[in-house]
């Protein structure tokens, strides 16, 4: 997926401490659910929580996403469209997205050091990365 804000595989974890660091409502990613494969979250902070809204493939590549009950549930071409939406307030989400956190590679590094750490627990599970 070629967006800058897109993280892949990103624990709730992690994704709650790149989103909280600078303590800034508004702070938002793309991150692949870990409950539910093929899902994607789009994660927001406000006032120092996290909120996550799950985005739905359907059919033919258009995206759906779970907002706030009582919004009209809306289709998106693409996440483009979907993440311009949300960038305007009272649209469903907690707040609306200001600034995307977005991947870096030192961020990869650190993600593929800890899975080294965590292989070393002797621990069966182990992340995949991208």
């Amino acid at each position: 997926m070629d967006l800058p804000y897109y993280h892949g595989p990103l624990s709730k974890r992690d994704c709650e401490t790149l989103l909280l660091k600078e303590g800034v409502d508004g702070n938002y990613l793309l991150r692949d659910s870990e409950s539910m494969p093929g899902v994607l979250c789009l994660c927001v902070s406000f006032k120092n929580f996290v909120y996550t809204y799950r985005i739905f493939k359907e059919k033919h590549g258009y995206y759906n996403i779970q907002t706030v009950e009582g919004v009209k549930r809306e289709i998106f071409p693409n996440l483009k469209e979907l993440i311009s939406k949300f960038e305007k307030p009272n649209q469903g989400l907690v707040f609306r997205l200001v600034k995307p956190i977005k991947r870096t590679r030192s961020c990869l590094r650190w993600r593929r050091s800890k899975i080294e750490l965590d292989e070393n627990s002797g621990s069966d599970y182990v992340d995949v990365l991208p």
